[in-house]
């Protein structure tokens, strides 16, 4: 079972980033994603969540109507558009799976709750 995160980097406030989630090892179908971040000695937070099954989503406050989550079930792959990004958004950010046929799991405790995490991308947000 595998996560594989990628297109982190560096970007100045105000530009955008997309980050891939390529899913491997298990059934895409059955599954639920989360797009996770964790900045320098906080706790891991939601950023935005996707069922590819049936097309719902959740988006954090912090990030609605900047980012925009998605998916490509033929490519097993779940996208993470970001846009008028700020210097607070710069994270790790983690993609994870749970096994949910239905809907989107909204958790205070997503890394006990969430089956399989990736290794995680650094996403850095300065001028």
């Amino acid at each position: 079972v595998q996560l594989v995160e990628s297109g982190g980097g560096f970007v100045q406030p105000g530009g955008s980033l997309r980050l891939s989630c390529a899913a491997s090892g298990f059934s895409f179908d059955g599954h639920s994603f989360g797009w996770f971040r964790q900045a320098p000695g906080k706790g891991r937070k939601e950023v935005a969540l996707i069922n590819p099954t049936d097309g719902s989503d959740h988006y954090s406050d912090a990030v609605k109507g900047r980012f925009t989550v998605s998916s490509d079930i033929a490519k097993n792959t779940i996208y993470l558009q970001m846009n008028s990004m700020k210097p607070e958004d710069t994270a790790i950010y983690y993609c994870a799976a749970v096994r949910l046929g239905l809907g989107v799991l909204i958790s205070p405790d997503p890394e006990n709750e969430y089956d399989y995490w990736g290794q995680g991308t650094q996403v850095t947000v300065s001028s």
